[in-house]
């Protein structure tokens, strides 16, 4: 279910020009001239310690390896676990991905 309060026009635009990106190379192009190097490093950080936590690394080995606060990983570990359902469905889908 979609939060109402992020779901506006300006949200939708951005989600419908993400999924017109065809490729890792055009989301890279497009992705570096939206976000700042900071940003981009962050959601990928965020991305790798939720799939450690899926995976039921400790937060411990998640810190050392991410290098992610104890803050983060505690606010990721509750999105997935209380969280709309996002960060579960791609980690399914890469799993899958991987698998073939």
């Amino acid at each position: 279910m979609v939060n109402p309060k992020l779901k506006d026009k300006l949200v939708d635009q951005l989600f419908h020009a993400v999924l017109l990106l065809r490729d890792e190379e055009e989301c890279y192009q497009f992705f570096e001239d939206v976000c700042t190097m900071g940003e981009i490093k962050a959601l990928a950080q965020r991305l790798h310690v939720a799939r450690m936590l899926w995976e039921r690394n400790t937060y411990q080995q998640v810190e050392e390896e991410t290098g992610a606060s104890t803050a983060t990983i505690s606010r990721v570990k509750r999105y997935l676990q209380y969280g709309a359902g996002g960060y579960g469905l791609v980690l399914e889908r890469l799993s899958k991905q991987e698998k073939v």
